[in-house]
């Protein structure tokens, strides 16, 4: 681990930066310096419309066709862009890098939000984030204490971590437009986690001084975060973790799962859901992990268990979601474990015997996900039957753990709902049926053999959740 761990610590040291634009001098210091700058030694944010936020970038002027630019007169009494009057600097000024030869770096000033914010921003930026935050480079987690979810309006938006934004209700208007302008910008560029380096999408509250840095360093087995490449490796030496804490309850090859209790594994919790904010829009839950399961994906080498994705499920739903929410890490995307975790989550609802869905309403790629996963399954279980059963859209709600309206809404996108003799029933076409077989598509999916697992409510009460 710790060979590993100095391999991407000296990747990372090859990013060449030049030094942070240094904080605004205040008012009351005595001659302050004040420094010039062009539009041409400035950086800006750019987001490109009807794009998603994760390719958000910060630009040079070269880049622009200022041709086409709209100007806006300054104010009268400042005509330069000066470094030196923190009062005086405008809020599109502070959103702004300095760039050097072409290399450039985020400063403190310019990639975290404007500290001139109205009491009602800092009050929902405070609700947002939460509470806590050890400064400790050395410890590199984040504060244990639990907060509640007292507020009714702050509830309707975030239900089991995602942010449902545009609810339709005036009163939330204007925490919502607070959520966004709060998370907009990026404040953290990447992370060093194991051997790889990856480039961070979306904004993440980690605590202060951590949410300013450019590069933070994750161990894999803890998921602490750390600013210093010198404190990652001695952390790494000295680390005695080589798996995710909790219960291992699935195991095939190398592929292994770990079911976690937010309540008894508080902080590895949180910061995975810190962690996991860095690739997810709309999440909102970083603190209040108690009421949750998490579920950690693994692949497992001679060095331990390397965290690949999790997904995480409310104890309690009363909307039977069994999924809040999935992520696989972007440097395992494109292997199949998307697929992977959500067929664990159906697996879970079978061993409980009622079906399951995601929590609503699904984001855009989530809803290709599951309509890829629900049309699988389905086609798979028809070209197993011969056509004489009787079967009940409940019967396969049973038999697959999916619940009926998705069962319902998959076969309608795929034209198998006809109505005859008075009623629906399901169509099933044999030349498609064949031609999807046929195609003989590699899916991972969890195998039922492999997953030992008791349910929570027929477990004794102290024992465990895998069994011998």
């Amino acid at each position: 681990a710790s060979q590993a761990a100095s391999q991407a610590a000296s990747q990372a040291g090859q990013l060449k930066s030049p030094p942070v634009l240094k904080q605004p001098i205040e008012k009351n210091e005595q001659q302050p310096r004040k420094q010039q700058l062009s539009a041409w030694d400035l950086l800006y944010y750019v987001h490109y419309e009807e794009h998603d936020r994760r390719l958000d970038e910060w630009v040079p002027l070269s880049r622009f066709d200022v041709s086409t630019l709209h100007r806006i007169p300054p104010p009268e009494e400042e005509h330069d862009i000066m470094i030196g009057d923190a009062g005086g600097m405008d809020d599109w000024r502070r959103s702004t890098r300095r760039a050097s030869d072409g290399k450039f770096s985020r400063s403190n000033a310019s990639s975290r939000r404007s500290r001139n914010s109205s009491n009602a921003s800092s009050s929902a930026l405070s609700d947002i984030k939460g509470r806590g935050g050890n400064n400790n480079d050395n410890n590199g987690g984040i504060d244990s204490s639990h907060q509640n979810n007292s507020n009714s309006s702050d509830a309707l938006l975030r239900r089991g971590g995602n942010w449902h934004g545009n609810s339709g209700n005036p009163d939330l208007a204007e925490l919502e437009a607070e959520h966004h302008e709060i998370t907009k910008v990026k404040n953290v560029a990447q992370i060093v986690m194991g051997k790889y380096l990856v480039e961070a999408w979306y904004y993440s509250p980690f605590p202060p001084p951590y949410d300013r840095a450019d590069t933070l360093y994750i161990c894999e087995f803890t998921l602490k975060y750390m600013r210093k490449p010198r404190f990652f490796l001695k952390h790494c030496a000295e680390c005695p973790h080589k798996s995710p804490p909790g219960d291992e309850i699935y195991r095939e090859g190398r592929l292994s799962v770990y079911e976690l209790d937010g309540k008894d594994h508080r902080v590895y919790c949180q910061n995975l859901c810190l962690l996991a904010k860095l690739f997810l829009d709309h999440k909102t839950l970083y603190y209040d992990v108690d009421p949750f399961y998490f579920y950690v994906i693994t692949e497992v080498d001679d060095e331990g268990a390397h965290i690949v994705g999790y997904f995480s499920k409310e104890k309690v739903s009363a909307e039977d979601y069994n999924l809040a929410c999935i992520l696989t890490f972007p440097q395992y995307q494109k292997c199949g474990y998307g697929k992977f975790i959500i067929s664990l989550s159906y697996e879970l609802s079978k061993r409980e015997g009622k079906p399951g869905s995601p929590e609503k309403p699904l984001s855009d790629l989530g809803k290709i996900s599951y309509r890829s996963y629900w049309t699988h399954v389905l086609l798979t279980l028809f070209s197993s039957q011969t056509g004489e059963e009787n079967v009940q859209i409940k019967d396969i709600s049973l038999m697959t753990g999916i619940k009926t309206e998705d069962i319902i809404s998959t076969l309608q996108s795929l034209n198998m709902i006809r109505f005859w003799k008075g009623q629906h029933v399901v169509f099933v076409m044999q030349d498609f049926l064949k031609k999807y077989m046929a195609q003989k598509k590699k899916i991972r999916l969890c195998d039922p053999k492999c997953l030992t697992w008791i349910p929570h409510a027929e477990r004794k009460k102290g024992g465990s959740s895998a069994s011998d």
